[in-house]
């Protein structure tokens, strides 16, 4: 007996074909066709569109599906470190998280490059803004009495830059204060002493009258960028950039029926309801000119300043502008926070995992972080320090998605 009878016939095994598997199904499908995601499913272009005027589809990677990121709430607080408690720490946790470590190879920056930051981050004054304190801390009024205490006691000095609203209330530790003042060279002995007495007296003064110190003191101080002479009149706003006027305060904007310019007038008087040039500031005719509305309301005080506060202000002022700049390539201006990390460092981290075996050998390839906006313009500014400022001033809120970490959305 041959071994195909004893198989059986053919040797070979058929296939069904697909046609008649799906003729003998008919209405009765198998049980694991019957079977369905528990997860909701999007159509493949229920969301997708054109992208808005001024974006391109390479904008479009932060986009998850093109829609909205699921918002379960703001987060509170956005302190990572759990020992901060009171202001004190928060002011050095502060200073110390401000700038990303330097790139030990491949930094894309020659040695004279690496200098010149490195000694611009030297040169910044030891100074913190108010808004990013309370940030930190789970309790912005907790933060304002915290402070005001500390400033009556002496152990901190807040310092107000007028008209540059959030990120001009800034705060400084009263000893790094008083060891500038000793380390100027600007000054004589006279009039750090001078300074120095004056401030141990009034602990929590922002202003210095013109009688509490001498003529050439005052002129002294005012050059080595300890005074400032702040006129509070009128401004002329066709003089003020537009990232100035970004962070401007509503009384800050100063007209004649401004807060800050009728409250210094009495009450029922012609000054506090602007004065008789209110008609000419509003673009009617009024009988006195511009000039002569200006020298009646306007009058100039002498503020405490810490030297280099400019150079700090044209830090942040640039590096919020660009963070808010970067959520706006979204759709709706919104962005997982890793995603707007990405962003903010260059993409520099998506490089790093493409050319990693080539780095190892040592060659150059991908962006290198010398040549991002991070390190070229805001000198290594870290992304969770310019986040916080930029939730502390306003500009942006973080909230949670419970899929893809934390969202940050312009506001």
């Amino acid at each position: 007996m041959s071994l195909r009878s004893i198989l059986g016939g053919s040797s070979r095994v058929k296939k069904s074909s697909k046609k008649a598997g799906a003729k003998k199904s008919g209405s009765s499908a198998p049980a694991s066709s019957s079977w369905t995601s528990p997860l909701p499913r999007r159509k493949p272009g229920a969301h997708r569109g054109k992208p808005p005027v001024g974006r391109s589809d390479e904008d479009d990677d932060g986009d998850l599906f093109n829609d909205k990121l699921d918002d379960y709430g703001l987060v509170r607080t956005l302190a990572t470190d759990l020992n901060l408690r009171d202001t004190s720490q928060a002011v050095l946790y502060i200073r110390s998280h401000m700038f990303s470590p330097m790139p030990q190879q491949a930094a894309g920056m020659n040695s004279t490059r690496i200098a010149e930051v490195l000694s611009y981050r030297k040169r910044l004054p030891p100074i913190v803004t108010i808004s990013h304190i309370q940030t930190l801390l789970s309790s912005p009024s907790a933060v304002e009495r915290e402070i005001a205490q500390l400033a009556q006691a002496g152990f901190v000095r807040k310092v107000v830059i007028a008209r540059r609203g959030r990120i001009g209330e800034t705060l400084i530790l009263a000893s790094d204060f008083e060891r500038m003042i000793k380390e100027s060279t600007g000054l004589n002995e006279e009039a750090r002493e001078s300074l120095l007495a004056f401030l141990r007296e009034n602990a929590g003064a922002q202003t210095i009258q013109r009688g509490a110190l001498a003529a050439s003191e005052i002129d002294q101080l005012i050059k080595a960028g300890f005074l400032t002479s702040h006129h509070t009149g009128v401004i002329h706003h066709g003089s003020i950039s537009h990232t100035m006027s970004l962070h401007f305060r509503p009384e800050d904007k100063g007209t004649l029926t401004s807060l800050e310019t009728v409250s210094r007038h009495a009450t029922g008087s012609l000054g506090a309801v602007g004065g008789d040039g209110v008609v000419h500031m509003a673009g009617g005719s009024g009988g006195r000119s511009l000039g002569a509305a200006q020298a009646a309301t306007g009058s100039t005080e002498l503020k405490l300043a810490v030297p280099g506060s400019g150079t700090f202000l044209k830090l942040i002022a640039p590096a919020l502008d660009h963070l808010v700049s970067l959520l706006d390539k979204s759709q709706f201006r919104e962005a997982p926070e890793a995603v707007l990390r990405e962003r903010w460092d260059g993409g520099v981290a998506k490089e790093e995992a493409r050319y990693a075996a080539k780095r190892s050998r040592g060659e150059f390839a991908g962006i290198l972080p010398g040549q991002t906006r991070k390190w070229r313009q805001f000198y290594g500014l870290s992304f969770d320090w310019v986040l916080r400022e930029a939730v502390g001033s306003g500009l942006v809120e973080v909230f949670e998605t419970r899929s893809v970490g934390r969202g940050v959305r312009a506001v």
